[in-house]
């Protein structure tokens, strides 16, 4: 079976980078919804709901691994396998539900926190950091970043292995992913 190309897993594209493009979807009714797939189908999902016009996201990265004849290759991996983040009003969501691929649909109750977490992991994803995924979250203290591209990130100081990282959180799934940081840029919020 061949490899696929990278596909969107953002729509539409502007969706968290134009606040004008959520405003205009809010105020048409739409509101976040967790999906939760059934098994390894988040992108089957993402595609259908593209063609029909319904606003996701889907955070994906690359995977490098080596084949059994030991040539390099890239996967494309969801970053929270079985989750997708969906904005979508009652009609889309009746739609979202025909696709076959979903098995747990959750609301959420404050959008715009779900918002703010999903733009810092997108622009962590777009820059190509190493990221780890956390199942749990670690408690420590409360950080944000003062300097560099990830200024005004917050965050969770874990440590891993002898090094620092930043835990950025989706608090709505209990998941998150981690990045090594520099102390030297965080500062504790209060």
């Amino acid at each position: 079976m061949p490899i696929l190309k990278q596909e969107d897993d953002i729509y539409p594209p502007d969706l968290l980078s134009a606040p004008e493009c959520l405003e205009e979807r809010e105020q048409a009714g739409a509101s976040w919804w967790i999906v939760y797939t059934v098994s390894r189908r988040e992108k089957d999902l993402m595609r259908k709901l593209a063609k029909k016009d319904i606003s996701f996201y889907g955070p994906v990265v690359s995977k490098r691994y080596r084949s059994p004849n030991g040539r390099l290759r890239n996967s494309y991996i969801p970053l929270f396998a079985n989750y997708v983040f969906v904005l979508a009003d009652e009609a889309g969501r009746t739609e979202m539900l025909k696709t076959n691929c979903i098995s747990k649909c959750s609301p959420v109750v404050d959008g715009e926190l779900l918002v703010k977490q999903l733009r810092q992991i997108h622009d962590i994803v777009k820059a190509g950091v190493p990221l780890t995924v956390e199942s749990k979250l670690a408690t420590g203290d409360r950080v944000s970043v003062r300097r560099g591209p990830f200024t005004g990130y917050e965050g969770v100081v874990i440590r891993r292995e002898g090094k620092t990282r930043l835990l950025l959180s989706i608090q709505f799934l209990d998941k998150g992913v981690s990045m090594e940081v520099d102390e030297a840029v965080l500062e504790v919020v209060t």
